[in-house]
């Protein structure tokens, strides 16, 4: 539990904490975020990872000069790519075998039907939305693996999706992170950017459940008919 609330601690003092990471590992603070950022969304175990605030906060943290930003752009960049390239490998090598079980230890299959579903009906523009949805993040490009999307139409929007993610965030961070208002409220800020990030997907999953409590309804009136 302790480690729990340090992690959720972590990710909303990420004003905090950066600038102690960067100071007692110094330049091997970039290998560090570009491992979070590989394994946030090229891992399908880690959806939890901050992804969008940690973004935002190592572009301020770039405008104090703690970081270069060019270097953070080449890095991150080739880390999402990479991150969704990797996660598309084992949707196809490995997403077969999931799908054979309704549940299993890390898996949830309702989880994956409804990102198939929302790809479905979406299509390669999908791999582009999902970079700003947390979680969904994480499963699209699996799912895309799983046979739905041809690799090179995948690594169009691949492409395309991580160098627009990073790119709004990092440079988001660094133009208006240190604003003075969003400077004093920095934990504020980072939470609604969270918030924010997973409100879309929250959304989705409302709907859902209310389309599916009235078609369990009207079946139900159906029935008693």
């Amino acid at each position: 539990m302790d480690f729990v609330l340090y992690i959720f601690d972590f990710f909303i003092h990420l004003d905090k904490h950066l600038p102690v990471l960067i100071a007692s590992f110094g330049i091997w603070v970039y290998l560090i975020v570009f491992v979070v950022i590989f394994c946030e969304t090229g891992l399908v175990v880690t959806p939890v990872l901050p992804g969008d605030s940690l973004l935002f906060a190592l572009g301020a943290l770039a405008a104090l000069g703690a970081l270069h930003l060019e270097v953070l752009l080449v890095l991150l960049i080739i880390a999402a790519i990479a991150g969704d390239t990797v996660n598309y490998s084992i949707g196809h090598f490995l997403g077969p075998k999931v799908f054979q079980y309704e549940d299993s230890r890390f898996f949830k299959k309702k989880y994956l039907i409804k990102t198939h579903e929302f790809y479905e009906k979406h299509g390669g523009k999908t791999i582009v939305i999902a970079r700003f949805m947390p979680f969904i993040r994480t499963f699209a490009p699996f799912v895309a693996g799983i046979g739905a999307m041809r690799y090179p139409l995948f690594i169009l929007y691949n492409v395309a999706g991580g160098i627009a993610w990073v790119c709004i965030f990092l440079l988001g961070g660094y133009y208006f992170g240190n604003i003075p208002t969003i400077k004093s409220n920095f934990t504020i800020v980072i939470a609604a950017i969270i918030i924010i990030s997973v409100m879309p997907g929250f959304i989705a999953y409302l709907r859902q459940l209310f389309k599916d409590r009235a078609s369990r309804d009207a079946a139900r009136l159906q029935v008693n008919k």
